[in-house]
């Protein structure tokens, strides 16, 4: 199955990372907040736990130097790509694939203890069978009385107001500043077309990158 993200991700698998003030400190962040919360509800320690939409391993890394199991999935090669380059940077022992979540019957691994869904990534699905068909490949993954734990944005004021954008972010890189901010064109009641910019300032002037997604 194809999906409209797809060349979304696969055009920005090498400059993510622009889009947070530092990726690095994010994934720490992240791995300490989420990891409370899973060993809070999964007391064991060293859980299997499979990132369905893992992207360039922003949680699947952080959550595997916490000592836990990873398998890390998405749906774009090029993140995958990364997430690979990433992993072996930091000597971590983590299984990548390219995956979509609607379709991981062809994944081995089961019987995991969570399936995670982070960085807003179920919202990406544009309908109910999409979603509900990707919740049952989920749940096929999940050992008995295992978790899914999703991280989504809050769409209950943005699909009343529909919002042209969300505040842009600003980031200083030493000397330099970087902006990272989406334009949001509405389509139709709960669907917009992306617009993601992220502007750098350099020694020679700005450059700006432009990527769209339906």
């Amino acid at each position: 199955m194809d999906h409209p993200t797809r060349a979304l991700y696969d055009e920005l698998a090498e400059n993510y990372h622009l889009m947070f003030q530092d990726w690095a400190q994010s994934i720490l962040r992240q791995a300490d907040v989420l990891g409370f919360l899973i060993e809070r509800e999964i007391p064991t320690g060293g859980l299997r736990i499979l990132d369905c939409a893992c992207g360039i391993g922003t949680q699947s890394l952080g959550l595997a130097m916490r000592g836990h199991t990873v398998v890390g999935v998405d749906l774009s090669e090029a993140a995958i790509s990364r997430a690979r380059r990433e992993a072996l940077q930091r000597g971590l022992s983590i299984q990548f694939a390219v995956a979509d979540m609607r379709h991981l019957t062809d994944l081995p691994e089961a019987e995991f203890d969570l399936v995670i869904a982070a960085d807003n990534a179920l919202p990406h699905l544009l309908n109910e069978p999409d979603l509900a068909l990707a919740a049952h490949r989920i749940a096929g993954k999940l050992r008995p009385g295992g978790l899914l734990l999703a991280t989504i944005r809050d769409y209950d004021q943005i699909v009343e107001k529909h919002p042209p954008m969300p505040p842009p972010a600003f980031f200083q890189d030493g000397p330099h500043r970087r902006i990272s901010h989406q334009v949001w064109d509405w389509t139709g009641d709960r669907q917009y077309t992306l617009h993601l910019y992220i502007t750098q300032e350099t020694s020679a002037g700005w450059t700006c990158r432009h990527i769209v997604a339906l």
